[in-house]
C-alpha cells in the first residue's frame, strides 16, 4: 500500500502546476462551477425541446439523484472514513505542491467529489442522449474538470480515479432506475425518425451543447490570456 501511495504522490507532482500564469488562470477557470453554467443550460434547452415536461422532470430527478449518490459516497462517506489529507495538507509534500492563488481545499481529499459528480453527470447524460459527440463532450467536460483538481494541487490522481469510477457506477445504477420508470410510466414511440437518436433527440439539435462546450473552452482561454496580461 505504501508503494501505491508514493506512486500516487509522484504522479501528482508530475501533473501539478506549472510556471505559466496563463495555465494557472485557465485551470482555475475550468475548475469553477460557474464557468459551465451555459453548457448546463444548453443541455437543459435540448431536453425541453425534445421531451414533454414530465419526462424532462424525470431526467432532472435522475441527474440530481446520480449527483447526490456520487457526492455523498465521495464526501459524506469516503473522506471522513479514510481521512487522507489533500496534497495541500500533506506534511511530506510541503513546499513541493504548487497551490494556485493559495487554494488549499478542505482537510481530506479521498475521494474527489468533483470527479465523482462530473463523471456521474457525463455518464448519465451520455446514456440518455445516445449521441456520439454529446458523449465526447460530456466526458471531455468531466476529464478537464477532474484534471484541474490535480493541477491545482487539491487531489491526487488516485482521488480522481476512484471518484470517477464511483460517479460512473452511480450513473449506471440511476440509469437503470430511470429506464424502468420510463418504460412503466411513459408511452414512448417504438421507433424514431432517422434524424433523431435512439432516445428521440434531434441529432442536429444535440450539437448545441457541443458548440457550447467549445465556446466555453474558448472563453476560458480568452479569460486566462486577459488575466495573465
Amino acid at each position: 500500500m505504501q508503494s501505491i501511495i508514493e506512486f500516487d504522490q509522484q504522479l501528482l507532482l508530475m501533473l501539478n502546476g506549472s510556471e505559466s500564469p496563463f495555465l494557472d488562470n485557465f485551470w482555475v477557470c475550468i475548475t469553477t462551477v460557474a464557468t459551465w453554467i451555459l453548457f448546463y443550460a444548453s443541455l437543459l434547452y435540448v431536453f425541453f425541446r425534445s421531451y414533454n415536461p414530465r419526462q424532462v422532470l424525470l431526467i432532472l430527478l435522475a441527474v440530481g439523484l446520480a449527483i447526490l449518490l456520487a457526492d455523498q459516497i465521495a464526501s459524506g462517506i469516503c473522506k471522513p472514513l479514510f481521512a487522507r489529507p489533500r496534497p495541500s495538507h500533506e506534511p511530506a509534500l510541503a513546499g513541493l505542491v504548487k497551490l494556485v492563488n493559495g487554494r488549499c481545499g478542505g482537510q481530506y481529499g479521498f475521494m474527489s467529489s468533483h470527479a465523482a459528480n462530473g463523471f456521474a453527470i457525463a455518464t448519465l447524460i451520455s446514456l440518455i442522449f445516445r449521441h456520439r459527440w454529446i458523449s465526447v463532450s460530456m466526458f471531455l467536460f468531466a476529464s478537464l474538470s477532474s484534471y484541474s483538481r490535480m493541477y491545482l494541487g487539491l487531489h491526487y490522481p488516485g482521488d480522481i480515479l476512484c471518484g470517477g469510477i464511483t460517479g460512473v457506477l452511480c450513473a449506471l445504477l440511476v440509469y437503470r432506475l430511470y429506464t424502468y420508470i420510463l418504460a412503466r410510466k411513459f408511452s414512448l414511440p417504438t421507433t424514431y425518425p432517422s434524424s433523431c437518436t435512439s432516445s428521440g433527440i434531434n441529432k442536429k439539435m444535440a450539437l448545441i451543447p457541443v458548440v457550447t462546450l467549445v465556446a466555453t473552452l474558448v472563453g476560458s482561454i480568452i479569460f486566462a490570456i486577459i488575466k495573465s496580461c
